[in-house]
């Protein structure tokens, strides 16, 4: 999948669109996609200048956009959203810095009804950087409504 594929599949968008490419996609079972860290990431400017590392929190994201592309091909995800519901053992095991190639790889562990699970890896030239376990849940969304209320 290319961007603008996966544009169709998530509700985020710049700045905070953390995925640039899908490589492979098993719907139900297993997804792989990535994003290019690029040193004009807004968030290097702060964190940390002289020594620019891409937030954990942010890394969490991009795994978990991964992830809610996959869910995004089970057959009841009409009118809904994919909300991050928990996060289990979510280990940091290296930084991610401007120039590398964070790919997530996303196993789906179950995904009936409303909630969902899967285990998620992230990877920088072949070490894992984060690993962990996301819950999904899907929120039926009324397209009528403003989404500020």
């Amino acid at each position: 999948m290319d961007i603008q594929q996966i544009l169709t599949r998530l509700p985020q968008r710049y700045p905070f669109l953390l995925v640039d490419r899908i490589l492979e996609i098993i719907p139900g079972e297993r997804i792989v996609g990535f994003k290019n860290v690029a040193i004009d990431e807004p968030f290097f400017a702060g964190h940390f200048p002289g020594n620019p590392v891409m937030p954990g929190g942010l890394v969490v994201e991009a795994m978990v956009q991964v992830a809610a592309i996959l869910v995004s091909f089970r057959p009841d995800i009409e009118d809904r959203l994919i909300y991050l519901a928990n996060l289990e053992r979510v280990r940091f095991r290296r930084a991610v810095r401007p120039g590398d190639r964070l790919i997530t790889t996303v196993v789906a562990l179950r995904g009936k009804g409303p909630f969902g699970k899967a285990q998620v890896t992230a990877t920088v030239e072949g070490m894992v950087v984060a690993e962990g376990i996301v819950t999904y849940g899907l929120v039926t969304v009324d397209r009528a409504t403003p989404a500020n209320r």
